[in-house]
């Protein structure tokens, strides 16, 4: 009989249990508690409004908490309407008191779009409050003299509240400072005066305004580090001297062909000519035979004018010793 008594007493009591779970799980009691023990005014209807609405109401309470407490004066809706944009409310209402704290002027609307946007405006206030350094990678320029001169710099910047939304990001002061290092390095007459005067960098670069259009504001920008490089006016000098002669060599290889040409072409005109010559006196025999023929000469007259040939023959052989040597040459057995 105690037995039978007991079950049903347990199973109520799993029943409370269970829909007191259920009641706890869906109004917030001890949440609502604790917005009021911390001075925010609001209804256990609007947390049982923020779970239809699928909005966690620890995610908008706990910060406004921490709002109320630090004298913000946010209320429900913009907390809540900055939820369900998909923002960070806990950082925005974490920024809100560190720019209160830092005499910043930064208001809740900026700083929900600047969380929006995809930037830390926790970070960026941090920023405000503590410059960052920025350090440039190793950037090389070359002198009026040739001489390469490396340069590697420190840049201190401040985060620019007012420029986050929409503002350049650290690449492009790293790109503007580079291309400020170029130019004044190239401006200088030799590489000793930056060695000299490393300063006059920093100087030149800050005068441009670099920060222009950026999330930024540079405070100063230090050289860290400046060493010399490689003598490119030299090599550049080499190689357009190598290429100078490569060029040279192309030409007057140029020139060796168009005169070998034109020695094969002048040999082959002698050649022609020869030709025409021998085919010349060809016909000499032949207009003998005919004048023969026509008895316009007689065998005296071809005596003489055989005669006369092989005395022309002798005379020409006499007038060139240098085949009178080469036949000596030829007769001597020492040789």
């Amino acid at each position: 009989m105690m037995d039978s008594g007991i079950v049903p007493i347990l199973l109520i009591a799993v029943v409370v249990i269970i829909v007191l779970s259920v009641f706890f799980s869906f109004f917030p009691v001890m949440l609502w508690i604790s917005a009021l023990a911390s001075g925010v005014r609001i209804s256990i209807i609007t947390l049982v409004a923020m779970r239809l609405r699928r909005v966690t109401p620890s995610r908008i309470v706990n910060p406004m908490i921490k709002a109320t407490k630090a004298g913000l004066g946010l209320n429900i809706n913009q907390l809540e309407s900055h939820y369900l944009a998909g923002g960070n409310v806990d950082r925005v209402v974490n920024s809100l008191i560190a720019a209160q704290r830092a005499n910043i002027p930064l208001e809740f609307e900026r700083a929900a779009a600047i969380d929006l946007a995809g930037r830390d405006v926790l970070q960026a206030v941090q920023m405000s409050v503590n410059p960052r350094v920025i350090e440039t990678p190793v950037v090389s320029a070359v002198a009026k003299d040739g001489i390469e001169v490396k340069v590697k710099a420190r840049v201190t910047v401040r985060a620019n509240i007012d420029r986050l939304v929409g503002g350049a990001g650290e690449e492009t002061i790293i790109a503007r400072v580079g291309e400020g290092i170029v130019s004044t390095n190239g401006s200088s007459d030799s590489h000793k005066d930056v060695l000299e005067h490393p300063d006059r960098i920093s100087r030149t670069v800050l005068e441009k305004g670099l920060d222009a259009g950026t999330a930024f504001e540079i405070l100063s920008i230090d050289i860290a580090d400046v060493s010399v490089g490689n003598n490119i006016g030299a090599d550049l000098q080499t190689e357009q001297a190598e290429a100078d002669k490569r060029i040279a060599q192309a030409k007057a290889e140029e020139r060796r062909a168009m005169a070998v040409a034109q020695e094969q072409e002048m040999k082959a005109r002698v050649v022609e000519m020869r030709a025409r010559v021998v085919e010349s006196e060809s016909q000499v025999p032949l207009a003998m035979a005919e004048a023969f023929r026509n008895g316009q000469i007689g065998v005296m007259d071809y005596m003489n004018y055989r005669n006369i040939e092989a005395d022309t023959q002798m005379r020409g052989s006499i007038a060139r010793p240098e085949d009178r040597q080469g036949d000596n040459d030829e007769s001597n057995p020492n040789k």
